[in-house]
């Protein structure tokens, strides 16, 4: 569908332009004080070629930003394993520094914490549970 010309803009076309400006300001292209009066002079238009006339000197916008990868586990289980990995490292610590001042090796309690809660971690993960597969919803 062809516009004609002088065809009245819409608040969303303004609000792309300024977007497309403010990426132009963050790439330097555009000092503030440029910025400030190329945003103002877009919500002074009223017309679609006036709204081009702001970008004309600017270079067309690349491609599209690459879209993040998703990540394989969400950031909680991601949070529970760091929680695991550092409560897991402190209890060895205890162990070993308890077994140093005894001067033998003592009973291998840590296992009890490490063992199950990873273990527990392990089957979550791997299940998918809590990352939205056991309810059916796409993590």
């Amino acid at each position: 569908m062809e516009i004609s010309t002088g065809t009245r803009a819409s608040d969303a076309e303004r609000d792309r332009i300024v977007g497309e400006l403010g990426r132009h300001l963050g790439e330097g292209r555009l000092d503030l004080t440029e910025y400030d009066q190329r945003v103002a002079q877009v919500y002074r238009t009223t017309t679609r070629e006036d709204l081009q006339q702001v970008l004309a000197d600017l270079p067309a916008p690349s491609t599209p930003a690459p879209r993040r990868r998703r990540r394989r586990f969400p950031i909680w289980q991601r949070i529970e394993a760091s929680a695991w990995l550092s409560v897991s490292v402190l209890v060895l610590v205890i162990w070993a520094a308890v077994s140093l001042g005894v001067g033998a090796f003592t009973y291998f309690w840590p296992i009890w914490v490490i063992g199950p809660w990873g273990a527990v971690l392990a089957v979550r993960a791997a299940t998918g549970i809590e990352a939205g597969a056991c309810h059916g919803r796409k993590a």
